[in-house]
């Protein structure tokens, strides 16, 4: 019998594409959607990004892997580029809230502290996945308690 995939995932893409710098090696974006469906019973997956056009390709490919684009315009501040996805992350797990059962966060960023700490009040945070122990804030750490999971741990299921 199939497995009713009743909880979503909010991603921050940056956060994820960055990990790699932490983990030493970089997340196979197909692998992660098959371990949220399989571990974790999720039926949408949202990837959040500041929208480049030159990585149209990319996009194109998380889409067809089955990641949902929310993306947010991009500017530059002294000279670095910016894209700050973390309201709209919000926005979409709030807006989304009785449309999914559990939500899992796929971020290390103190920002969704309190996101967390509310979702655990109400019984709808099903895991937070952090990249590394030592790279993930301690804001989130705390406000997560036992939903959080560290990716390093992950590493030979979800490697490229």
């Amino acid at each position: 019998m199939k497995k009713l995939l009743t909880n979503a995932a909010f991603i921050d893409g940056v956060n994820l594409y960055k990990a790699r710098r932490d983990l030493g090696w970089q997340v196979d974006t197909e692998k992660l959607i098959t371990h949220l469906r399989e571990t974790y019973d999720v039926g949408r997956a949202y990837y959040f990004v500041g929208f480049v056009s030159y990585n149209q390709g990319l996009y194109n490919r998380l889409e067809t892997e089955g990641y949902e684009m929310v993306y947010k315009e991009t500017y530059y501040v002294n000279g670095r580029l910016k894209g700050n996805i973390d309201s709209e992350l919000v926005l979409k797990c709030m807006t989304q809230y009785r449309a999914y059962k559990e939500a899992i966060l796929i971020t290390s960023d103190g920002d969704f502290a309190c996101l967390a700490k509310y979702l655990i009040s109400k019984n709808k945070l099903r895991a937070v996945i952090a990249t590394t122990k030592d790279k993930c804030s301690h804001l989130l750490e705390q406000a997560s308690g036992s939903h959080i999971c560290y990716a390093d741990a992950l590493e030979k299921k979800l490697s490229l």
